[in-house]
């Protein structure tokens, strides 16, 4: 736990959460600021704050949590399709420092955009530099 965490102290009990699924790794709330009706944070009980801090068992139970409840969420609001996400560090637009998935359900002519929307302009890169990015990346694998 971190003491300055506000996710640390929803599940310490400290700060009250509309709780939809709880296990003894995970923890599943309504967001405080939804951007949708149904819109769910999915977190790590314990405190990590990147997706690469998460040891390979809390990686997947988060997952799975997610995997097993963005069609329930669908459900429960009527939504017709749904955006799951993570900003993983400050520049992405995390907020809280403390990995956590995002449900968010869409609804036809919501206005919202797709996920691709997020990140602004979309490079012009090169098919040279889409090879080099691809290299580095499987050297960062094997490394």
């Amino acid at each position: 736990m971190a003491d300055d965490c506000i996710f640390c102290a929803i599940v310490a009990g400290d700060i009250p959460a509309r709780t939809v699924h709880e296990t003894d790794d995970i923890l599943a709330f309504l967001d405080a600021n939804p951007l949708a009706p149904g819109h769910t944070l999915v977190i790590p009980k314990a405190h990590h704050r990147h997706v690469g801090d998460l040891p390979a068992d809390l990686s997947s139970a988060v997952f799975d949590a997610v995997a097993d409840l963005t069609p329930r969420v669908q459900a429960a609001v009527d939504a017709d399709a749904a955006n799951v996400g993570l900003n993983d560090g400050e520049a992405a637009g995390q907020e809280v420092p403390h990995v956590h998935a995002h449900i968010v359900p869409r609804f036809e002519g919501d206005g919202g955009a797709p996920i691709h929307a997020v990140a602004g302009e979309r490079p012009d890169l090169s098919d040279a530099e889409l090879d080099g990015i691809a290299a580095d990346i499987t050297a960062e694998l094997d490394g």
